[in-house]
C-alpha cells in the first residue's frame, strides 16, 4: 500500500488518466460526427450536381426542338 505522502499523487494521476480517457472518447465522438456530416455534405453536393446536369440536358433538348420548329 502506498504511503500517505504518495496517496495525493496517485489520486492526481488517476484523475488525469480518467480525464484523458474521457477526452479521447469525446474526440472520437466529435470525429465521428464530423465524418458523418462530411458524408452528408458530399451526398447533398452529388445530388445537386445530378439535378443541375438533368436541367442542363433538358434545356439543351428543349432549345434544339425550338430551333427545328423555326426552320
Amino acid at each position: 500500500m502506498p504511503s500517505a505522502k504518495r496517496l495525493p499523487q496517485f489520486a492526481v494521476l488517476a484523475l488525469c488518466g480518467a480525464l484523458g480517457a474521457g477526452s479521447l472518447t469525446g474526440c472520437e465522438t466529435t470525429q465521428e460526427k464530423a465524418a458523418a456530416q462530411q458524408a452528408e455534405s458530399k451526398r447533398i453536393l452529388e445530388a445537386r450536381a445530378k439535378r443541375q446536369a438533368q436541367k442542363k440536358k433538358h434545356k439543351h433538348q428543349h432549345d434544339g426542338k425550338q430551333k427545328k420548329g423555326e426552320r
